[in-house]
Order: structure tokens, then sequence, then C-alpha cells
């Protein structure tokens, strides 16, 4: 459970809410609660894998160490072993795979050319979340790991569940919030990289936040938060409704502030409470954006 971090599936989660929320706007006749459900099961699971994947991957290639600024790993620690990882990431990689066809099985394109490219994309998804870290030349090691978020939970996770509602391609305007997610999620990679930055360095593992060096990754960051707050605002202005279309942007201020406080911290460990922050807004704005459209 520990090796899981819980703290980091609400944003795993906020595609699927964001990609049903966009059926909801455009086809409520196809939202589908079970499909619903089934993509979230298997949206978790893959995060899960994710985290395990890093957990072991970090620890294989010496980078989780005493020197560590943020919490403290389940392998770092001892409780889990090498062995014992490395068997509960390919028993839960097949668990992914299988809850994968049951969705698709239920999506009713499982047999299909659709679901074909789907059974492609999970296993993309797998093998993304397994070499993050983890094998010979991880591209997380290489600076790639902003991107591979921007994509998975962004374009694929929210396009691909609106998918599986609709049965057709999205509409183009909905490659907007598929952004804003995007943007987001890698913003909270971005600040756990920002904060491991000087340990990363090191110990060889070239992320985004080592490249750019301290100043110019809180400007990254800082550009970031603010696509992903335009790329929704644009959405809503180019789909407006009604006023509760802009709901999510209660959340805004909180976001706002965050920036700010980047910005002022002086120390790398300071950076950890920010994580939380950007991960709950990014839930929260997803989730508010389902209410308004239910609304």
């Amino acid at each position: 459970m520990h090796a899981s971090r819980l703290r980091t599936l609400p944003l795993a989660l906020s595609t699927i809410i964001t990609g049903a929320a966009l059926v909801i706007d455009h086809h409520p006749e196809n939202f589908s609660l079970p499909i619903f459900i089934l993509t979230i099961w298997t949206t978790i699971l893959l995060q899960i894998l994710s985290n395990w994947a890093n957990d072991f991957g970090d620890f294989t290639h010496g980078t989780d160490d005493e020197t560590r600024l943020g919490p403290m790993r389940s392998m770092q620690s001892g409780r889990i072993s090498v062995l014992q990882m490395r068997s509960a990431i390919v028993i839960l990689a097949i668990t992914c795979l299988v809850s994968g066809l049951v969705l698709l099985y239920c999506s009713g394109i499982l047999l299909s050319l659709s679901g074909f490219l789907f059974i492609c994309f999970g296993l993309l998804a797998i093998w993304a979340a397994i070499r993050y870290t983890a094998g010979q030349n991880p591209y997380g090691y290489a600076g790639w790991g902003d991107l591979a978020v921007f994509i998975f939970f962004g374009l694929l996770g929210v396009l691909g569940s609106s998918y599986l509602h609709l049965k057709s391609i999205p509409l183009t305007l909905h490659v907007l919030p598929a952004s804003s997610m995007g943007f987001l999620s890698a913003a909270v990679l971005n600040l756990n990289n920002m904060r491991d930055a000087k340990d990363d360095r090191h110990k060889g593992k070239t992320t985004m936040a080592v490249r750019l060096g301290a100043y110019t990754s809180k400007i990254y960051h800082a550009c970031l938060i603010s696509f992903g707050l335009i790329s929704m605002i644009i959405y809503s202005i180019l789909s407006y409704e009604s006023p509760l279309d802009f709901l999510y942007l209660v959340i805004s201020p909180v976001l706002l502030l965050h920036v700010i406080q980047v910005f002022k911290v002086e120390t790398s460990r300071d950076l950890d409470p920010e994580l939380k922050k950007v991960a709950l807004s990014t839930f929260f704005m997803s989730v508010l954006l389902f209410i308004a459209q239910i609304l």
C-alpha cells in the first residue's frame, strides 16, 4: 500500500473524469456508468503499476538512498525486496491487461479495429509505466518523463476514455481539456523532479529539471500551470453554454498562489508540500467540470 503512493491516484483519475465530462457535455445519452467505473479501475491499476515500477527502477539504479529528499520509498527502506517487487510488477501488469480487455469487451469494441488499437495503446501504457525508471536506459532518466505524462495523463487518457463512451473520435475541441490535464500532470512531475534535481544530477538522472536548472525550472513550471488553465478556459469559451462552464475556475487562485510559492521557496525540500496542492487542484478541476456538465 505504501509503495502504491495513494496520494498520486487522484491525479490519474482526473483524466477519466474529464473525459466523462466531455461526453456528458456533448453526448449525454452515450455516457455509460459501467464503462466509467471500469475505466477508473483500469487507470488506478496502471498508476499503481507505474509507482511500483518507479520504486523498483530508482532503487535498482541507486537513485533512492539516504540522500533523497522525498518520502522514503518501500524498497529503499528494505520493507520490500527486489524479488518481491519484480514479482508484484509482473502480476500487476497482467492484471492491467486483463482489466483493459474486460473494459474493451464491455464497451463493445474488443473485436474491432479500434479495439485492436486500444490494446496497442494499453500495452504501450504498461510499457511506459515500467520503462519510466526501470530497465536499461529508462526514458525518465533522459528527460522524457514530462512528455510521456502529457501524452498518457492528457491526450490519450482524456480522449481515449471519451472514445470508450462515444464509440467515435472525440471532437477536435476536446484536445484542449485533454491538453489541460496533460500540462497540469506534467507540472506535478516537474515539481517532484525539481525537489530531487540536485540529488538526481549527481546520480546521472537527467530529468527536465536537471537540464533546465533551478530558476528556469520554476519558469517552466509556471508555464505548465498557465497552459493548463488557459487550455481549459479556451475550451469553455468555445463551447460556452452557461456560466457553470467556468465553475472549475474556483480552483485557479490555489494554483496561482502555488506558482508564487514555488518562486519563493529557497530549499528543495520545501517543494514537497506543493505536490499535493497541484495534484488535488487538478483532481477538483476535473470534478467541478464534471459536476457543471451534469447541472
